[in-house]
């Protein structure tokens, strides 16, 4: 089927043959049905031609940007563009935002120094949801026991189990 000078692809099979004109065969109805290869006719996923639109825009944005904050003026009456913003936005906009995205940073972070309580406060270890263990009796014999009910586990058996055998 597959002659020694084609591609293959997941899409089609091309052949580059020199002894005939290239000719394309389409994937067998099998494996269309496979998951794998083209979508069929449904076309590119609408994230692609999004991302795709995005990153030319974000070029051509930036291209722009470039040129008016670096050609001089001349060069630009010469070509016939009069009309753009004054050069001072070109240092003012990325100043401007990089000392916003600072600001935020450090007001996201002062707000989480206010709403954090202090270190002495006993609600850094005990908040609404503290369950106490309770004192769980199985009513089954045997070796099958239920599993007991979710709790804590208490400060103090915390700092017994890993400050007791300090000195061993």
């Amino acid at each position: 089927m597959e002659d020694p000078h084609s591609v293959s692809s997941p899409r089609r099979i091309l052949s580059l043959s020199k002894k005939r004109r290239a000719t394309v065969s389409s994937l067998d109805k099998d494996e269309r049905t496979s998951g794998f290869g083209v979508s069929g006719e449904h076309g590119p996923k609408p994230s692609e031609v999004y991302g795709f639109v995005g990153s030319i825009t974000t070029v051509v944005a930036t291209v722009i940007f470039l040129v008016w904050a670096y050609v001089p003026e001349a060069w630009l009456h010469y070509i016939g563009i009069f009309y753009y913003p004054s050069r001072y936005w070109a240092l003012a906009v990325p100043a401007y935002l990089m000392v916003t995205v600072v600001l935020a940073l450090g007001f996201y972070l002062g707000l989480n120094f206010m709403s954090t309580p202090s270190p002495t406060s006993l609600n850094t270890v005990f908040d609404e949801f503290s369950r106490e263990p309770s004192s769980f009796l199985p009513s089954m014999d045997g070796d099958e026991q239920p599993i007991e009910p979710i709790s804590d586990i208490g400060l103090d058996r915390i700092n017994d189990v890993m400050f007791n055998n300090v000195n061993s």
